[in-house]
Protein backbone atom coordinates (compact mmCIF):
# COMPACT_ATOMS: atom_id res chain seq x y z
CA UNK A 1 0.00 0.00 0.00
CA UNK A 2 2.51 2.51 1.02
CA UNK A 3 4.43 1.59 -2.39
CA UNK A 4 1.32 2.46 -4.09
CA UNK A 5 0.80 5.72 -2.81
CA UNK A 6 4.29 6.41 -2.71
CA UNK A 7 4.92 5.90 -6.71
CA UNK A 8 1.17 8.21 -7.31
CA UNK A 9 3.14 10.56 -5.50
CA UNK A 10 6.10 10.36 -7.22
CA UNK A 11 4.17 10.83 -11.09
CA UNK A 12 1.87 13.61 -9.30
CA UNK A 13 5.14 15.69 -8.75
CA UNK A 14 6.84 14.64 -11.73
CA UNK A 15 3.08 15.94 -13.82
CA UNK A 16 3.69 19.45 -11.60
CA UNK A 17 7.16 19.39 -12.92
CA UNK A 18 6.77 19.31 -16.40
CA UNK A 19 4.01 21.61 -16.89
CA UNK A 20 7.07 24.10 -16.77
CA UNK A 21 9.60 22.34 -18.24
CA UNK A 22 11.81 25.58 -19.10
CA UNK A 23 11.73 26.49 -15.37
CA UNK A 24 12.01 22.94 -13.93
CA UNK A 25 15.17 22.32 -15.65
CA UNK A 26 16.71 25.85 -14.90
CA UNK A 27 16.37 25.07 -11.54
CA UNK A 28 17.43 21.44 -11.78
CA UNK A 29 20.84 22.76 -13.77
CA UNK A 30 21.74 24.91 -10.78
CA UNK A 31 21.55 21.65 -8.43
CA UNK A 32 23.19 19.62 -11.41
CA UNK A 33 26.27 22.29 -11.30
CA UNK A 34 26.78 22.28 -7.58
CA UNK A 35 26.58 18.72 -6.73
CA UNK A 36 28.80 18.21 -10.21
CA UNK A 37 31.91 20.47 -9.17
CA UNK A 38 31.63 19.02 -5.49
CA UNK A 39 32.05 15.78 -7.34
CA UNK A 40 35.00 17.04 -8.97
CA UNK A 41 36.77 18.56 -6.43
CA UNK A 42 36.00 15.77 -3.92
CA UNK A 43 37.75 13.53 -6.87
CA UNK A 44 40.82 15.76 -8.09
CA UNK A 45 41.70 16.40 -3.72
CA UNK A 46 41.77 12.16 -3.36
CA UNK A 47 43.56 11.92 -6.44
CA UNK A 48 46.29 14.68 -5.34
CA UNK A 49 46.32 12.97 -1.75
CA UNK A 50 46.58 9.63 -3.41
CA UNK A 51 49.70 10.71 -5.41
CA UNK A 52 51.03 11.99 -2.24
CA UNK A 53 50.67 9.47 0.08
CA UNK A 54 52.48 7.21 -2.99
CA UNK A 55 54.76 8.81 -3.18
CA UNK A 56 55.55 9.02 0.65
CA UNK A 57 55.32 4.88 1.08
CA UNK A 58 58.13 4.90 -2.35
CA UNK A 59 60.49 6.96 -0.35
CA UNK A 60 61.85 4.38 2.13
CA UNK A 61 61.62 2.77 5.33
CA UNK A 62 61.33 5.43 7.96
CA UNK A 63 63.70 7.26 5.91
CA UNK A 64 66.46 9.83 6.93
CA UNK A 65 69.13 11.38 4.78
CA UNK A 66 72.09 13.10 6.02
CA UNK A 67 73.97 15.53 3.19
CA UNK A 68 77.39 17.02 3.43
CA UNK A 69 77.43 20.29 3.64
CA UNK A 70 75.78 23.22 5.87
CA UNK A 71 72.10 24.90 5.13
CA UNK A 72 72.24 28.99 5.36
CA UNK A 73 70.12 30.70 7.87
CA UNK A 74 67.40 30.81 4.73
CA UNK A 75 67.05 27.17 4.31
CA UNK A 76 69.26 26.82 1.31
CA UNK A 77 71.58 24.13 1.33
CA UNK A 78 75.05 25.00 0.64
CA UNK A 79 75.53 21.68 -1.42
CA UNK A 80 77.12 18.27 -1.00
CA UNK A 81 79.01 17.90 -4.39
CA UNK A 82 82.41 18.86 -3.54
CA UNK A 83 82.06 19.04 0.25
CA UNK A 84 84.28 17.08 1.91
CA UNK A 85 82.62 16.48 5.64
CA UNK A 86 81.23 13.38 5.03
CA UNK A 87 83.36 9.94 5.04
CA UNK A 88 82.52 6.23 4.91
CA UNK A 89 83.76 6.49 8.56
CA UNK A 90 81.26 8.79 9.60
CA UNK A 91 78.58 5.84 8.24
CA UNK A 92 80.24 3.19 9.84
CA UNK A 93 80.28 4.92 12.16
CA UNK A 94 76.40 5.40 12.33
CA UNK A 95 75.57 2.06 11.79
CA UNK A 96 78.02 0.68 14.84
CA UNK A 97 77.20 3.26 17.48
CA UNK A 98 73.48 4.37 16.70
CA UNK A 99 70.99 1.64 18.06
CA UNK A 100 67.99 3.74 16.20
CA UNK A 101 69.27 3.46 13.03
CA UNK A 102 68.94 -0.15 11.99
CA UNK A 103 69.95 0.19 7.80
CA UNK A 104 72.81 2.41 6.37
CA UNK A 105 74.74 3.13 2.88
CA UNK A 106 77.11 5.29 2.13
CA UNK A 107 75.91 7.01 -1.33
CA UNK A 108 77.84 9.13 -4.13
CA UNK A 109 76.10 10.65 -7.13
CA UNK A 110 76.34 12.57 -10.38
CA UNK A 111 75.36 12.63 -13.86
CA UNK A 112 76.86 10.95 -16.86
CA UNK A 113 76.24 10.03 -20.13
CA UNK A 114 75.67 6.11 -20.77
CA UNK A 115 76.28 4.41 -24.01
CA UNK A 116 75.60 1.01 -25.43
CA UNK A 117 76.32 0.72 -29.08
CA UNK A 118 74.62 3.75 -31.15
CA UNK A 119 72.49 4.75 -28.34
CA UNK A 120 72.96 7.29 -25.64
CA UNK A 121 71.50 8.50 -22.45
CA UNK A 122 72.75 11.29 -19.63
CA UNK A 123 71.17 9.86 -16.67
CA UNK A 124 71.50 10.27 -13.00
CA UNK A 125 74.08 7.86 -11.60
CA UNK A 126 74.33 6.59 -7.79
CA UNK A 127 76.55 4.42 -6.18
CA UNK A 128 75.12 2.94 -2.73
CA UNK A 129 75.79 -0.80 -0.97
CA UNK A 130 73.01 -3.54 -1.01
CA UNK A 131 71.24 -1.66 2.19
CA UNK A 132 70.15 0.78 -0.43
CA UNK A 133 67.70 -1.24 -1.66
CA UNK A 134 65.56 -1.94 1.83
CA UNK A 135 66.24 1.44 2.64
CA UNK A 136 64.40 3.27 -0.46
CA UNK A 137 61.99 -0.07 -1.01
CA UNK A 138 63.15 -0.31 -4.64
CA UNK A 139 62.74 -4.21 -5.27
CA UNK A 140 64.97 -5.26 -8.77
CA UNK A 141 62.70 -5.98 -11.31
CA UNK A 142 64.96 -8.26 -13.63
CA UNK A 143 67.81 -9.89 -12.48
CA UNK A 144 69.80 -9.51 -9.48
CA UNK A 145 71.13 -6.65 -7.12
CA UNK A 146 74.25 -6.67 -6.21
CA UNK A 147 75.54 -8.09 -3.13
CA UNK A 148 78.33 -7.09 -0.07
CA UNK A 149 80.90 -8.87 -1.91
CA UNK A 150 80.57 -6.71 -5.25
CA UNK A 151 81.17 -3.48 -3.18
CA UNK A 152 84.02 -5.22 -1.54
CA UNK A 153 85.82 -5.84 -4.51
CA UNK A 154 84.75 -3.06 -6.67
CA UNK A 155 83.30 -5.21 -9.09
CA UNK A 156 81.83 -2.89 -12.29
CA UNK A 157 78.43 -3.72 -12.70
CA UNK A 158 75.49 -1.78 -12.79
CA UNK A 159 71.63 -1.65 -12.38
CA UNK A 160 69.25 0.46 -14.80
CA UNK A 161 66.30 2.81 -13.90
CA UNK A 162 63.17 1.08 -16.23
CA UNK A 163 63.33 4.56 -18.45
CA UNK A 164 67.24 4.26 -19.31
CA UNK A 165 66.63 0.62 -19.83
CA UNK A 166 63.82 1.84 -22.43
CA UNK A 167 66.21 4.85 -23.83
CA UNK A 168 69.56 1.91 -24.63
CA UNK A 169 67.32 -1.38 -24.99
CA UNK A 170 64.08 -0.40 -26.02
CA UNK A 171 62.87 -4.03 -26.25
CA UNK A 172 66.57 -5.96 -26.42
CA UNK A 173 67.23 -7.87 -23.04
CA UNK A 174 69.78 -5.75 -21.12
CA UNK A 175 70.55 -8.11 -18.67
CA UNK A 176 73.99 -9.15 -19.54
CA UNK A 177 74.83 -6.15 -21.93
CA UNK A 178 77.86 -4.21 -21.64
CA UNK A 179 77.89 -0.12 -20.96
CA UNK A 180 79.91 2.26 -21.16
CA UNK A 181 79.95 5.16 -18.33
CA UNK A 182 82.28 8.21 -18.38
CA UNK A 183 85.00 5.88 -21.00
CA UNK A 184 84.68 2.65 -18.04
CA UNK A 185 82.71 -0.16 -18.75
CA UNK A 186 80.12 -1.78 -16.88
CA UNK A 187 78.03 -4.75 -17.00
CA UNK A 188 73.92 -4.75 -16.59
CA UNK A 189 73.25 -7.36 -13.92
CA UNK A 190 69.66 -5.74 -13.53
CA UNK A 191 66.62 -3.81 -14.32
CA UNK A 192 64.72 -1.88 -11.38
CA UNK A 193 61.40 -2.14 -10.68
CA UNK A 194 59.79 0.98 -11.65
CA UNK A 195 59.40 3.42 -9.03
CA UNK A 196 57.38 6.72 -11.06
CA UNK A 197 57.91 10.06 -10.32
CA UNK A 198 59.08 11.71 -7.07
CA UNK A 199 57.23 14.20 -4.87
CA UNK A 200 58.89 16.46 -6.93
CA UNK A 201 57.99 15.70 -9.55
CA UNK A 202 61.20 14.00 -11.24
CA UNK A 203 61.35 10.37 -12.91
CA UNK A 204 63.40 8.29 -10.10
CA UNK A 205 63.49 5.58 -13.03
CA UNK A 206 65.79 8.31 -15.18
CA UNK A 207 68.91 6.26 -13.24
CA UNK A 208 71.95 3.58 -12.93
CA UNK A 209 72.84 2.27 -9.83
CA UNK A 210 75.99 0.75 -9.07
CA UNK A 211 78.47 0.00 -5.92
CA UNK A 212 79.31 2.71 -4.38
CA UNK A 213 82.99 1.65 -3.95
CA UNK A 214 82.88 1.26 -8.00
CA UNK A 215 81.36 4.82 -8.43
CA UNK A 216 83.99 6.35 -5.97
CA UNK A 217 86.78 4.83 -7.63
CA UNK A 218 85.68 4.75 -11.57
CA UNK A 219 83.31 7.71 -11.55
CA UNK A 220 84.52 9.61 -9.28
CA UNK A 221 87.66 9.68 -9.53
CA UNK A 222 91.12 9.34 -7.72
CA UNK A 223 91.51 10.86 -4.08
CA UNK A 224 88.21 11.36 -3.40
CA UNK A 225 87.02 9.60 -1.02
CA UNK A 226 84.36 11.48 0.01
CA UNK A 227 80.45 11.31 0.37
CA UNK A 228 77.78 13.02 -0.70
CA UNK A 229 75.04 11.96 1.01
CA UNK A 230 74.73 8.96 4.13
CA UNK A 231 71.15 7.44 3.84
CA UNK A 232 69.50 5.53 6.65
CA UNK A 233 66.80 4.21 7.96
CA UNK A 234 65.39 4.49 11.49
CA UNK A 235 64.35 0.92 13.47
CA UNK A 236 60.43 2.70 13.36
CA UNK A 237 58.17 5.70 12.51
CA UNK A 238 58.35 6.50 16.25
CA UNK A 239 62.46 6.31 16.57
CA UNK A 240 62.84 8.93 13.61
CA UNK A 241 63.09 11.90 15.98
CA UNK A 242 65.77 10.34 18.52
CA UNK A 243 67.60 9.03 15.80
CA UNK A 244 68.04 11.90 13.95
CA UNK A 245 69.23 13.86 17.45
CA UNK A 246 71.36 10.74 17.84
CA UNK A 247 73.01 11.09 14.30
CA UNK A 248 73.58 14.38 14.77
CA UNK A 249 75.24 14.34 18.30
CA UNK A 250 77.53 11.72 16.54
CA UNK A 251 78.30 13.51 13.48
CA UNK A 252 79.00 16.97 15.59
CA UNK A 253 82.10 14.92 17.89
CA UNK A 254 83.40 13.21 14.99
CA UNK A 255 83.59 16.53 13.00
CA UNK A 256 84.99 18.37 15.84
CA UNK A 257 82.40 20.79 15.75
CA UNK A 258 82.57 23.00 18.83
CA UNK A 259 79.20 23.88 20.86
CA UNK A 260 77.19 27.22 18.75
CA UNK A 261 79.09 26.64 15.92
CA UNK A 262 77.13 25.78 12.33
CA UNK A 263 77.24 21.69 11.62
CA UNK A 264 79.05 20.71 8.64
CA UNK A 265 76.50 18.21 7.18
CA UNK A 266 72.62 18.67 7.60
CA UNK A 267 70.13 15.75 8.59
CA UNK A 268 66.44 15.87 6.18
CA UNK A 269 63.02 14.07 6.43
CA UNK A 270 61.79 13.85 3.52
CA UNK A 271 58.59 12.45 4.62
CA UNK A 272 57.54 15.60 6.55
CA UNK A 273 57.41 17.43 3.00
CA UNK A 274 55.33 14.73 1.80
CA UNK A 275 53.10 14.71 5.04
CA UNK A 276 53.29 18.28 4.76
CA UNK A 277 51.88 18.27 1.23
CA UNK A 278 48.83 15.94 1.90
CA UNK A 279 47.64 18.56 4.96
CA UNK A 280 47.67 21.15 2.83
CA UNK A 281 46.07 18.88 -0.25
CA UNK A 282 43.31 17.81 2.63
CA UNK A 283 42.90 21.25 4.15
CA UNK A 284 42.22 22.68 -0.07
CA UNK A 285 40.14 20.03 -0.71
CA UNK A 286 37.82 21.46 2.43
CA UNK A 287 38.70 24.85 1.05
CA UNK A 288 37.14 23.89 -2.05
CA UNK A 289 34.33 21.88 -1.50
CA UNK A 290 33.46 24.99 0.84
CA UNK A 291 33.23 26.69 -2.56
CA UNK A 292 31.70 24.51 -4.59
CA UNK A 293 28.86 24.32 -2.25
CA UNK A 294 28.07 28.10 -2.72
CA UNK A 295 26.68 26.58 -6.05
CA UNK A 296 24.49 24.30 -4.19
CA UNK A 297 23.35 27.06 -1.90
CA UNK A 298 22.72 29.35 -5.20
CA UNK A 299 20.44 26.60 -6.48
CA UNK A 300 18.42 25.84 -3.61
CA UNK A 301 17.59 29.53 -3.99
CA UNK A 302 16.59 28.93 -7.54
CA UNK A 303 14.49 26.22 -6.26
CA UNK A 304 12.81 28.11 -3.52
CA UNK A 305 12.16 30.81 -5.99
CA UNK A 306 10.71 28.56 -8.35
CA UNK A 307 8.48 26.43 -5.90
CA UNK A 308 7.21 30.20 -4.87
CA UNK A 309 6.04 31.10 -8.24
CA UNK A 310 4.50 27.51 -8.47
CA UNK A 311 2.67 28.34 -5.10
CA UNK A 312 1.21 31.90 -6.66
CA UNK A 313 0.51 30.22 -9.88
CA UNK A 314 -1.72 27.18 -8.30
CA UNK A 315 -3.17 29.04 -5.57
CA UNK A 316 -6.70 27.99 -6.94
CA UNK A 317 -5.60 24.33 -7.32
CA UNK A 318 -4.63 24.63 -3.57
CA UNK A 319 -7.61 26.14 -2.56
CA UNK A 320 -10.15 23.35 -4.46
CA UNK A 321 -8.07 21.10 -2.56
CA UNK A 322 -8.14 22.14 0.58
CA UNK A 323 -11.65 22.86 0.27
CA UNK A 324 -12.85 19.46 -0.62
CA UNK A 325 -10.81 18.19 2.42
CA UNK A 326 -6.95 17.90 2.01
CA UNK A 327 -4.97 18.93 5.10
CA UNK A 328 -2.44 21.07 5.42
CA UNK A 329 0.36 18.42 5.70
CA UNK A 330 -0.90 16.42 2.62
CA UNK A 331 -0.50 19.92 0.61
CA UNK A 332 2.82 20.72 2.63
CA UNK A 333 4.02 16.79 1.38
CA UNK A 334 2.78 17.44 -2.14
CA UNK A 335 5.08 21.00 -2.95
CA UNK A 336 8.11 19.57 -0.72
CA UNK A 337 7.54 16.17 -2.70
CA UNK A 338 8.32 18.12 -6.06
CA UNK A 339 10.74 20.44 -4.59
CA UNK A 340 12.99 17.53 -3.41
CA UNK A 341 11.95 15.75 -6.57
CA UNK A 342 13.35 18.60 -8.41
CA UNK A 343 16.49 18.71 -6.74
CA UNK A 344 17.11 14.80 -7.01
CA UNK A 345 16.81 14.83 -10.56
CA UNK A 346 19.44 17.61 -10.49
CA UNK A 347 21.75 15.51 -8.10
CA UNK A 348 21.51 12.54 -10.44
CA UNK A 349 22.82 14.44 -13.41
CA UNK A 350 25.07 16.05 -11.32
CA UNK A 351 26.97 12.76 -10.38
CA UNK A 352 27.01 12.42 -14.17
CA UNK A 353 28.23 15.92 -15.24
CA UNK A 354 31.15 15.42 -12.28
CA UNK A 355 31.70 11.95 -13.84
CA UNK A 356 32.65 13.94 -17.31
CA UNK A 357 34.80 16.50 -15.50
CA UNK A 358 36.65 13.65 -13.37
CA UNK A 359 37.63 11.98 -17.06
CA UNK A 360 38.29 15.28 -18.83
CA UNK A 361 40.66 16.34 -15.80
CA UNK A 362 42.45 12.84 -15.72
CA UNK A 363 43.06 13.23 -19.26
CA UNK A 364 44.49 16.71 -18.90
CA UNK A 365 46.79 16.22 -16.51
CA UNK A 366 46.97 12.31 -16.79
CA UNK A 367 46.42 11.94 -13.01
CA UNK A 368 44.08 8.86 -12.02
CA UNK A 369 40.92 11.01 -11.41
CA UNK A 370 38.11 8.39 -10.92
CA UNK A 371 34.19 9.32 -9.31
CA UNK A 372 34.25 8.88 -5.05
CA UNK A 373 32.23 5.69 -4.51
CA UNK A 374 30.69 7.17 -1.62
CA UNK A 375 29.49 10.33 -4.13
CA UNK A 376 27.14 8.19 -5.50
CA UNK A 377 24.80 7.80 -2.12
CA UNK A 378 26.23 11.66 -0.91
CA UNK A 379 25.12 13.47 -4.19
CA UNK A 380 21.51 12.32 -3.80
CA UNK A 381 21.05 12.34 -0.50
CA UNK A 382 22.68 15.93 -0.53
CA UNK A 383 20.34 16.54 -3.30
CA UNK A 384 17.18 15.45 -1.22
CA UNK A 385 18.22 17.68 2.00
CA UNK A 386 18.64 20.84 0.12
CA UNK A 387 15.44 20.46 -1.69
CA UNK A 388 13.90 20.25 1.86
CA UNK A 389 15.53 22.99 3.22
CA UNK A 390 14.74 24.99 0.61
CA UNK A 391 11.45 23.74 0.03
CA UNK A 392 10.13 23.99 3.23
CA UNK A 393 9.23 27.64 3.36
CA UNK A 394 7.02 27.85 -0.08
CA UNK A 395 5.46 24.07 1.07
CA UNK A 396 4.38 25.98 4.19
CA UNK A 397 3.20 28.79 2.48
CA UNK A 398 0.93 26.78 0.33
CA UNK A 399 -0.55 24.40 3.43
CA UNK A 400 -1.43 28.17 5.40
CA UNK A 401 -3.25 29.42 2.30
CA UNK A 402 -6.89 30.33 3.33
CA UNK A 403 -9.24 27.97 1.38
CA UNK A 404 -12.27 30.91 0.49
CA UNK A 405 -9.30 33.52 -0.28
CA UNK A 406 -7.41 31.17 -2.93
CA UNK A 407 -10.90 30.26 -4.51
CA UNK A 408 -11.22 34.30 -5.24
CA UNK A 409 -7.97 34.04 -6.67
CA UNK A 410 -7.44 34.56 -10.59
Amino acid sequence: MFSITFSLFCVHAIRSLVRNKLRSVLAAIAIMIGIGAVVCVVAIGRAGSKRAEDALQSLGDNFVWIEAGSRAPSGVRTGSHGTTSLTVEDAQAIARDVPLIKRVTPNVDGRAQVVYGNRNWNTHWRGINQEYFDIRHWPVGRGAPFLEDDVAHVRSIVLLGQTVRQKLFGDEDPIGKVVRINEQLFTVTGVLAIKGQSAMGQDQDDTVILPWTTAQRKLRGKNQYWLDDILCSAAAPEALNPAIADVISLLRQRHHIRPGAEDDFNVRRPDEIIEAQIETSHTLETLLISIAAIALVVGGIGVMNVMLVSVTERTREIGVRLAVGATEKAVQLQFLGEAVMLTLFGGVFGVLLGGAGCFAIARILGWSVSVPPDALVIAPLCSIAVGLFFGFYPARVAARLDPIEALRHE
